[in-house]
């Protein structure tokens, strides 16, 4: 399985910022991305921050790793969360 990655960096309410990736089999549609990012930015406190393909944009595709497919299997989309997303 390919996956795409989407880079994604978001203002945070506090000030800082969120930097995660969005990970989605190939083909997915920047809606259904960012539907996803958003469902993250709620689970880190930090709903209603704005979050287009400004904030999120496609990086590159790659091979899905085991942890990442078992996670799309689940719940459709992977997190890879970076900096600030605490």
């Amino acid at each position: 399985m390919n996956v795409a990655v989407y880079d994604t960096y978001v203002a945070k309410k506090n000030g800082g910022t969120a930097h995660f990736d969005v990970v989605v089999p190939e083909g997915t549609s920047l809606e259904q991305v960012l539907g996803f990012g958003r469902e993250f930015l709620r689970s880190i406190g930090q709903e209603g921050q704005p979050l287009s393909a400004q904030e999120c944009a496609f990086c590159h595709v790659e091979p899905a790793a085991d942890a990442v497919r078992q996670a799309i299997q689940q719940h459709g989309y992977f997190i890879k969360a970076m900096e600030g997303c605490r």
